[in-house]
């Protein structure tokens, strides 16, 4: 058990049977009236956003968690196939909970949440960053910068994103996984 003194972002509680991560917390102390906390709590399996207002003092269960590397095999009828590195367990993970899943390849890592206590995998988590490969691109002009024009690209994983004009068929960029932005080139 833990109270509202011992929040802290990442911290994950369980709320009503649902898992939750503490998003963001804030205390605060009236000038009247008692203390309390609000926070900004993320379902774990769901993705969903919840603000809630908590009385200082209140306990609540926090959830173990650990954080477990695994490695991306393949995709079939069951999900997304991974391997525990250390006990080369395998499991299947629904596409719903992971995040960044359009641009994961055969043998990326990924990092699996997994409930301590019943060894239950919650969701799994490609890194901020990955490095990929234009496939198809349509050539940029030249002169054609007077703004930050973009033009679509296909990356090697099959998935689409906008990246600057001088991009080119070929080279390797870097993409940010949680909203599939291009972020730079990638340096050799």
């Amino acid at each position: 058990m833990a109270t509202t003194a011992d929040f802290k972002n990442g911290m994950c509680i369980d709320l009503e049977g649902q898992y939750y991560y503490i998003v963001e917390f804030l205390h605060v102390k009236p000038g009247k009236g008692p203390a309390f906390v609000r926070t900004k709590l993320k379902n774990v399996t769901t993705g969903r956003i919840l603000e809630k207002t908590w009385n200082s003092g209140v306990k609540v269960d926090e959830v173990r968690i650990e954080r477990r590397p695994y490695q991306f095999l393949y995709k079939d009828d069951m999900g997304y196939n991974f391997m525990n590195n250390e006990t080369y367990e395998q499991v299947s993970i629904p596409k719903d909970n992971i995040t960044g899943v359009d641009f994961l390849r055969e043998g990326d890592l990924a990092e699996v949440v997994v409930h301590s206590e019943s060894e239950t995998i919650l969701f799994a988590e490609l890194p901020a960053h990955v490095v990929l490969q234009v496939t198809y691109t349509e050539p940029g002009l030249k002169g054609d910068t007077a703004t930050n024009a973009t033009k679509p690209a296909t990356l090697e994983t099959g998935v689409v994103i906008r990246v600057p004009l001088f991009i080119e068929e070929g080279e390797k960029i870097k993409v940010d996984t949680r909203d599939g932005s291009y972020v730079e080139r990638a340096k050799s």
